[in-house]
């Protein structure tokens, strides 16, 4: 989950880094550094905490320094400090290394390179990853693995023979002392992408970090590294097998990465809902002849008409976005559907039969799990498609086929944006599929038409921030939360229990509202906020009655309600209102208000919703 960023190129290479850093510091802000060469020194300057605190420390940029690697970390092995800060250097001084992922077999390697003589400085898994490649610099070609190919410079052997020893994943960005003229990138399993400028290059684990540079870039692929020097770039397999790759055009730009005058990055996300979930059904509603079309996935669409089964496979917020998936499939198509933790499904030996199909969902397309489940399933002979933000991510590369989100960027560790496109791809989805196998076309078309208004209704709940926001301050000073909802809002009780968990550090549980009564209302006491989403549906009178079962033990109510609905006021100390949709579509809505609530409570308790503790935007490693 760590960012990763370096250069190569004609421009001193310290502010060029540090400013990648800072666009990529949503992926891991415990420590940050940067290793720099000018000739044939390697200068590192490290220490834990923020980009920021990193500046301070960094001394003026040197124009000769045009090489360097840089990154910003999210902690797995080692506590967050200045020595466990990358990069890191070999025992020999000459490699240094950045890393994003977790190396499985670090323990026996270490061991294996103190009895050689290697010496370790800190308590990463990295380290070992600089000491391997130092070792076989320094021994060279030992005639029992791998020989050097004509040609081959004993740098790049050193990396490829280094990292045919390792297990478990990684991207990163490695330079030496001897070779002040190239930089050398791999990945296995975390994202790493190759911005190609004008007589410069940026290698990234995120197109954030590149894109104010160039928007070109070559995306590698797992098992690939790339070697780059002022002569060009060359791809190829860590096998030495060559490699061709063409460079690809980065879909967004570096206004859509900016703040744009709001105080967040979440903020920012929450209010360009109208506009991305415009875009992502741009095109793909066909009101006219009453259809949806998903280019990506038209191919596979008679193929899922007739799926006996299907499995959702997610983790986090798109897990939740599955569930909503799972209701749709079964109520507009009438296909069993199962939604699937990623992280337990891959552990588990999952029931593949012919007819099955398996859907993976993640806004990065790069989450362990949720990638590890994929692989899984295709090897039981699944057709497996996916729904993802970010083009050309490893989950976009494995699946059979998919659906892009296409809502930009998200910056904001609190995913908010993606999730309602998630929805509105299921929704669209399960709207043709129920058109062509159990839904009347009038049916179809009151659905599509009405899908078609979601983008103005949420902008219309947006108008509502400033009164969301009183009612999270009236509420903040309380450390434990309910989120209930019945039916499709389910899952968008559990999707604001997250948000709420994730940013404000307040204990939240989402519910289904009739389980309440199953052990969870002993936990109600004077005062404790339950938010209800008690919109017009069929099992509203049940969900009114459990409102009132929290009052009658003094809960305070924060009550989700449709516009127009006199008799729900009554029972909400708190009231905030949608406009009026069919069920199956309220999530899209509903989630909105509740993503405004938790961002409120956040910044009102004093916190950076943008870095929440502990917290990373794309989970990488497991």
């Amino acid at each position: 989950m760590c960012g990763i960023v370096a250069y190569l190129g004609g421009k001193a290479v310290q502010p060029i880094l540090v400013e990648g850093l800072k666009r990529l510091e949503y992926r891991g802000y415990d420590s940050a550094g940067v290793a720099l060469l000018g000739g044939k020194a390697i200068r590192i300057q490290k220490t834990s905490g923020r980009i920021s605190t990193l500046e301070k420390i960094l001394d003026e940029p040197k124009t000769e320094e045009t090489l360097g690697i840089g990154h910003t970390r999210w902690a797995t092995h080692g506590q967050p400090n200045t020595t466990n800060a990358h990069p890191h250097l070999d025992y020999t001084g000459k490699i240094a290394v950045v890393h994003n992922g977790i190396i499985e077999n670090y323990g026996t390697l270490k061991k294996w390179l103190q009895n050689e003589g290697a010496e370790f400085a800190s308590e990463t898994d990295t380290e070992v990853i600089a000491n391997l490649i130092g070792y076989f610099y320094a021994n060279g070609d030992d005639g029992k693995e791998r020989k050097r190919t004509d040609g081959q410079n004993k740098f790049e052997w050193a990396v490829q023979r280094g990292l045919g020893e390792l297990h478990g994943t990684y991207g990163l960005a490695i330079v030496c002392s001897d070779f002040p003229d190239m930089l050398i990138g791999a990945k296995k399993g975390s994202p790493l992408i190759l911005g190609v400028g004008d007589n410069e290059y940026i290698l990234a684990s995120d197109a954030a970090a590149i894109v104010e540079h160039t928007t070109q870039a070559v995306y590698l692929a797992d098992n690939e590294m790339v070697t780059i020097s002022s002569k060009g770039f060359h791809t190829k397999t860590i096998d030495n097998i060559t490699v061709s790759k063409d460079l690809k055009q980065i879909e967004f730009s570096l206004e859509q990465i900016e703040l744009g005058g709001f105080q967040h990055h979440m903020l920012k996300e929450i209010f360009e809902q109208p506009k991305s979930l415009s875009t992502c059904m741009g095109g793909r509603i066909d009101r006219q002849n009453n259809r949806i079309k998903l280019g990506g996935i038209d191919s596979y669409l008679r193929e899922l008409t007739r799926t006996k089964r299907l499995i959702i496979t997610a983790c986090g917020t798109a897990w939740h976005a599955s569930l909503v998936g799972e209701f749709l499939f079964e109520q507009l198509a009438r296909i069993p559907t199962e939604t699937e933790y990623a992280s337990e499904f891959r552990y588990r030996n999952p029931i593949i039969e012919d007819g099955t199909v398996v859907i993976s969902i993640s806004q990065s397309g790069e989450t362990a799990d949720t990638l590890a489940a994929v692989e899984q399933a295709k090897e039981r002979g699944a057709n497996v498609l996916g729904i993802v933000n970010v083009v050309g991510s490893s989950i976009a590369r494995a699946t059979d086929a998919g659906v892009y989100l296409h809502v930009g960027p998200e910056i904001g560790v609190a995913s908010t944006k993606a999730f309602t496109a998630q929805v509105a791809v299921l929704t669209m989805l399960a709207i043709e599929l129920g058109r062509r196998k159990h839904i009347s076309d009038s049916e179809a078309s009151r659905y599509i038409e009405e899908l078609s208004m979601i983008p103005d209704k949420v902008s219309r709940i947006l108008g509502q921030s400033d009164s969301i926001r009183e009612i999270a301050s009236a509420n903040i000073d309380k450390n434990n939360w309910l989120f209930l909802g019945r039916g499709f809002n389910y899952p968008v009780a559990l999707e604001g229990a997250l948000k709420l968990k994730e940013i404000s550090y307040i204990h939240a549980e989402g519910l289904p509202a009739a389980e309440m009564k199953h052990g969870p209302i002993a936990l109600i006491v004077d005062g404790m906020p339950a938010v209800f989403i008690a919109t017009t549906g069929p099992q509203y009178d049940k969900i009114v009655g459990n409102i009132e079962e929290v009052r009658a033990r003094g809960g305070k109510t924060i009550v989700l309600a449709t516009e127009g609905d006199e008799n729900i006021t009554k029972h909400a100390d708190h009231l905030i209102t949608i406009p009026d949709v069919p069920e199956l579509l309220q999530p899209m809505l509903t989630v909105v208000p509740l993503q405004l609530l938790a961002y409120h409570a956040a910044v009102l308790r004093g916190h950076d919703v943008d870095k929440p503790r502990n917290l990373a935007k794309s989970v990488t490693v497991e």
